[in-house]
């Protein structure tokens, strides 16, 4: 069966605006984005920098001429706006915020996201809070109170989606609850809810993803990958369409997963093993997918943590941990053959951020806050730069207008031509 698959319904909606970056990875949520890029040398292009009111990981956004960002405000969840000037324009709090328990992570992990009408907020304490642009509440609620209290053995980090014009939420743990529910964004109110839970090893069944949301088979399809499963599922409906299994035939534990998948062109390409394997899968179908639906599998590249880009199809993965950290790998993305590697300068510190494409520029940024950039050819990594936040990160870079915007656990920092 010939497969069509088109952008999500974000794009749709005018989310192609160069100026607008409406969620964690961007307008297709593949980390790419086109356009007159940032400075490659960012050396002397700081235009400025904020400090935020608590430590974070989240990804900040942007729409129009505000970009906001979720952030502890003493012991409260909070989202903020700025303009782009980075000027604070609002701030509003809502209920205790649940610190993190790994030493990377905080209250604040997950990217709010927008539409251009509202920005929704999630955080770890299960607080889901939805605002217009200019800061004025519009509805709160909590899912761990509403559905069910949080079992992850870490802590929670998938972001929100806008999916058939509603909100969606994806729970995905071992124990307790573990499902996807769409909210409307006028109220809040439950369109529906689905369980997504499998039996897994110890753990494997903790995900950490974002799903995708796409136009399938003429259809709206939320793309979910976790619990050693991707699923397609119904996004008016939440129905489970089609689930395509076999990462973890034996059922190994220890198996959770962090990094989120990419999809384009038909196929969504999975990191897995803990960042020792990728695996390209055919979308579209119904039930279970054939074992043919996986176009190729390479057990030598992978990421944990860092989530991979697709563009053009091309796909780029970061090492982010282990003794191959800072290996940037470009393969063809219908044939998973290998066109390229580099090595960014190597350190003991590992990559929890994703790395940013825009035009032919990527940018990189380690935990200790020093960020790479590079030109990509047909051979490799060229012009390799470097630039120390001297501050800590985990939060994604994103790009707007020829500017690049870096979150750290404590800081706003936007880099451009002056």
């Amino acid at each position: 069966m010939k497969v069509k698959i088109f952008v999500t319904s974000l794009l749709l909606a005018g989310f192609l605006s160069a100026g607008n970056w409406p969620a964690w990875r961007g307008e297709g949520g593949n980390g790419a984005v086109t356009g007159e890029p940032p400075p490659l040398e960012l050396a002397e292009k700081l235009l400025w920098k904020t400090e935020l009111p608590g430590r974070g990981c989240s990804t900040p956004i942007v729409w129009g001429e505000k970009l906001f960002v979720s952030s502890p405000v003493g012991d409260k969840d909070g989202l903020l706006a700025y303009d782009l000037k980075g000027k604070e324009i609002w701030r509003k709090t809502f209920g205790a915020g649940t610190p993190g328990r790994s030493q990377r992570a905080s209250s604040s992990n997950s990217s709010p996201i927008t539409d251009g009408n509202v920005v929704v907020a999630y955080f770890k304490s299960g607080t889901v809070a939805c605002l217009d642009l200019d800061g004025k509440p519009l509805w709160e609620l909590n899912l761990q109170e509403k559905y069910g209290k949080d079992e992850l053995w870490w802590d929670q980090g998938t972001s929100p989606l806008f999916a058939g014009g509603k909100v969606v939420l994806a729970v995905l743990q071992t124990a307790g609850e573990s499902y996807l529910v769409s909210l409307d964004p006028k109220t809040g109110k439950e369109i529906w809810k689905t369980a997504r839970k499998y039996e897994t090893g110890e753990e494997s069944g903790d995900s950490y993803t974002t799903p995708h949301m796409v136009k399938l088979d003429g259809k709206e399809q939320i793309i979910c990958w976790g619990a050693d499963h991707l699923t397609g599922h119904d996004a008016a409906t939440g129905k489970l369409l089609w689930q395509c299994g076999g990462f973890n035939p034996k059922r190994a534990g220890m198996q959770r997963v962090i990094a989120s998948a990419v999809i384009g062109d038909g196929f969504a390409v999975v990191p897995f093993n803990r960042g020792e394997s990728l695996a390209s899968i055919r979308l579209g179908g119904s039930g279970d997918l054939p074992e043919n639906s996986w176009a190729w599998r390479n057990d030598g590249i992978g990421s944990d943590a860092a989530s991979p880009i697709l563009h053009d199809g091309k796909f780029y993965i970061l090492k982010d941990g282990g003794p191959e950290r800072g290996r940037l790998t470009c393969l063809d993305a219908k044939t998973g053959k290998q066109l390229w590697e580099s090595n960014l300068p190597k350190a003991p510190q590992v990559y929890y951020s994703s790395p940013l494409l825009v035009g032919d520029q990527i940018y990189c940024v380690r935990e200790d806050g020093m960020v790479y950039s590079g030109k990509i050819t047909k051979d490799g990594l060229s012009d390799i730069n470097s630039h120390a936040l001297e501050e800590g990160v985990v939060a994604s870079p994103i790009s707007v207008g020829s500017r690049l915007i870096i979150r750290s656990e404590n800081s706003l920092f936007c880099f451009g031509e002056k």
